[in-house]
């Protein structure tokens, strides 16, 4: 039976399960007009986000339930300065304030954004993103490399699924709408003993796509077809000893068709690509609380990722343009293998030092990752592969001082060591190990009962590499007049971010109204930026360091509720960004521009209001300024601007929705390059774009049981 026939026998299933486990919904007795407290779980202690003293947004599960979101590329852009690459069969390359990849081809890479799912790091791993049961989203802005090393130089986003309760509850979700799409999904929590509880979710999810092959009459060569399981469990052994236990299975695979010769979203090529991931995943977690006032906690995890990622190079069918034409595909596959191992001892209680209150902190990290890579290409005399592994090892603290009544102080760093061995069947080996460190210093002034100051000086961290391609490319005959540039870019050095943010934040006394506005300049040091040289449709990317460049801007995002039926939200982003020093093969020099894929502007606003008693309707507007697609190029998006909306009926312990994304069925893009491939008119350049979401409705039901 294939996964597409599944969707609705899971459906049925799920209904099953929720007749055996129903319960009457417990009503609300009165009505609330306070926001709900916000607690960040993906620091080294979740505390509030009051006490976080950097720039910070929180998604709830609400508002990815509203967003119809089936994968955080859909609310991504609820966060300020965040922006989503696609160049793929979902946009799973992330850049936070201006930093980030947009794409991986034959090299390794290491993202400038982390991505870390119930603790377990899927960084390079973005189609791992879905997000049912997800019960919060995490965007941590600026460098993160005290707490998550290299992973987290630009940013890093933090998935946490909804927790597990004592309540035998759950939820079965289901989703029609245009395009051919189905979801169905069913989540609930299951006590295991007097002291353990367990939680499952099972999502299915299906999609033709937004794209029609006309060569081939299909519509869903750009398919979804995505299955997500997760476990979570917890057992309180006793008064001090806890233990957790986390199960991942992603199994994607999804089509990828996205670029069209001609500027539209009708394709022409005949061996439409893919973009596939297995993945399974673990992790255990013992903490120990001490009569002594700390906590002791000893994790471990591990992760197997088997990625097919192809595409048709030439876009078209054989016989388009006789004489002029190629025909072409191009396939990466690719294996990932890691295990990470974490120690950390922590301060439970503020311990007095001189008759100051201090919290603290001390851990030692060790990961190793194999990668290997299979590279099958038509041009190529047989198969390329790689292999890429990597072993590192880190200290780290952190020191918390109350310095006086409203005034905390905290300063912390980490060193890490890594160990790195590249080598592939051209015979290209090397070994770029590195030493970095990061860190970050805070200070939290508490102005008032309901405002609070904060300055933050953080530096990140992300290590150099190795250009294979570029060293196996330099004997290309097709490549003669490049190959002394090609050679003088076997290695990249490691990047340095430091950044400098102030913030406010404001809390009003009843609960009703939250903002915060925070302001920030970052220098980054021996940048490293993608580039690449073509001939004759003959790509080979490289990655290069441009001597610096800076990243500085405004982030502000506010929430109010004024009166028991209305909720007001929005969110907003400007930033500027430059490069300096970097010199691409043809001579030109992109020293003053503007990064790429950083957006002057993004916002986010909508409101949620309660038509009766158990009708809700929302609304919401993303508007994002256009960027350039790539530091090899001046191509540009445009602006755009996006209207969602969704009703919300509950009829007892059900919910029907009815929704709309894109709702005035906006054209924008997602991804953009920059060269000659149509043959109908012998290869002039132009910018081929992928497109986003065009305007897609449907209606969904959730039942709580």
């Amino acid at each position: 039976m294939s996964k597409k026939n599944l969707v609705f026998p899971l459906s049925l299933i799920a209904l099953a399960v929720a007749g055996v486990h129903s319960v009457s919904a417990e009503e609300a007795t009165e009505e609330e007009t306070t926001i709900e407290r916000i607690e960040v779980v993906g620091d080294f202690r979740a505390r509030g986000i009051e006490d976080v003293p950097a720039s910070v947004s929180v998604l709830n599960g609400e508002d990815i339930q509203q967003r119809q979101a089936a994968h955080i590329e859909d609310i991504l852009a609820m966060a300020a300065n965040v922006n989503v690459a696609s160049g793929a069969s979902r946009g799973r390359f992330f850049q936070i304030r201006g930093i980030g990849e947009r794409s991986q081809f034959v090299d390794p890479i290491n993202p400038s954004v982390g991505l870390v799912i119930d603790g377990i790091n899927y960084s390079g791993l973005g189609a791992a993103g879905t997000t049912f049961d997800i019960g919060q989203v995490e965007v941590f802005r600026g460098p993160q490399s005290t707490r998550f090393g290299a992973d987290g130089m630009a940013g890093v986003i933090y998935l946490s699924s909804t927790p597990a309760t004592i309540y035998n509850d759950g939820v079965v979700d289901m989703e029609w709408g245009e395009y051919n799409t189905y979801g169905a999904g069913l989540a609930f929590n299951q006590t295991l003993s007097d002291t353990g509880v367990a939680r499952l979710s099972v999502y299915q999810y299906e999609s033709d796509g937004f794209m029609e092959n006309v060569f081939l009459d299909r519509e869903d060569t750009q398919h979804r077809d995505e299955t997500t399981i997760r476990l979570n469990a917890e057992w309180e052994l006793n008064s001090q000893w806890t233990t957790k236990l986390t199960l991942h299975h992603f199994d994607v695979d999804n089509g990828y068709d996205a670029f069209s010769l001609d500027l539209n979203r009708e394709t022409l090529s005949d061996t439409p690509g893919e973009d596939t991931l297995k993945s399974t995943a673990g992790r255990f977690l013992a903490a120990y609380a001490s009569e002594q006032g700390y906590i002791a906690e000893l994790s471990g995890s591990f992760l197997t990722a088997d990625e097919l990622y192809g595409y048709d190079e030439d876009w078209a069918y054989e016989g388009i343009r006789p004489g002029w034409e190629y025909n072409s595909y191009d396939e990466y596959d690719r294996a990932r293998t890691q295990q990470e191992l974490e120690v950390r001892v922590l301060s439970d209680e503020a311990w007095l030092a001189s008759g100051v209150e201090v919290d603290w902190l001390v851990g030692a990290y060790l990961q190793s990752r194999e990668q290997e890579l299979t590279r099958n290409y038509t041009y190529l005399s047989g198969p390329f592969s790689s292999q890429y592994d990597t072993q590192n090892i880190a200290v780290y603290g952190e020191l918390s001082a109350q310095l006086s009544e409203r005034l905390r102080g905290t300063i912390g760093g980490r060193f890490e060591s890594y160990d790195n061995d590249y080598s592939d069947s051209r015979n290209i080996t090397a070994s770029p190990d590195s030493n970095a460190w990061g860190g970050r210093a805070s200070l939290e002034f508490q102005w008032t009962d309901t405002t609070q100051w904060f300055t933050t000086l953080a530096r990140g961290f992300k290590t150099g590499g190795v250009n294979g391609e570029a060293l196996g490319r330099v004997e290309d005959e097709n490549l003669t007049e490049f190959r002394d540039f090609l050679a003088s870019k076997a290695e990249y050095d490691p990047e340095y971010l430091t950044s400098l943010e102030f913030g406010l934040r404001y809390f009003s006394a009843e609960q009703s109204l939250r903002a915060e506005f925070v302001g920030f300049y970052s220098w980054r040091d021996d940048m490293q930026v993608n580039a690449y040289v073509e001939r004759s449709a003959v790509f080979v990317t490289y990655r290069d360091n441009a001597s610096s460049g800076v990243n500085y801007g405004l982030e502000a995002s506010v929430e109010w509720v004024p009166t028991d039926k209305l909720r007001l939200f929005a969110s907003a982003g400007l930033l500027q960004t430059e490069l300096d020093g970097l010199l691409l093969q043809d001579g030109t020099n992109l020293t003053g521009r503007e990064q790429a894929h950083a957006p002057t502007y993004q916002a986010h606003a909508g409101f949620d209001y309660a038509l009766t008693s158990n009708m809700t309707w929302r609304f919401e507007v993303d508007a994002k300024d256009a960027f350039y697609y790539s530091n090899s190029h001046d191509e540009r998006s445009d602006e755009f601007q996006l209207l969602h909306t969704r009703i919300d009926y509950d009829w007892g312990n059900w919910t029907f929705s009815l929704f709309a994304r894109n709702l005035t069925d906006e054209t924008y893009t997602t991804r953009g390059f920059y060269f000659g491939n149509d043959p109908r008119d012998e290869y002039q350049a132009k910018n081929y774009v992928q497109y986003g979401e065009p305007r897609r409705i449907g209606i969904g039901a959730r039942l709580h049981f």
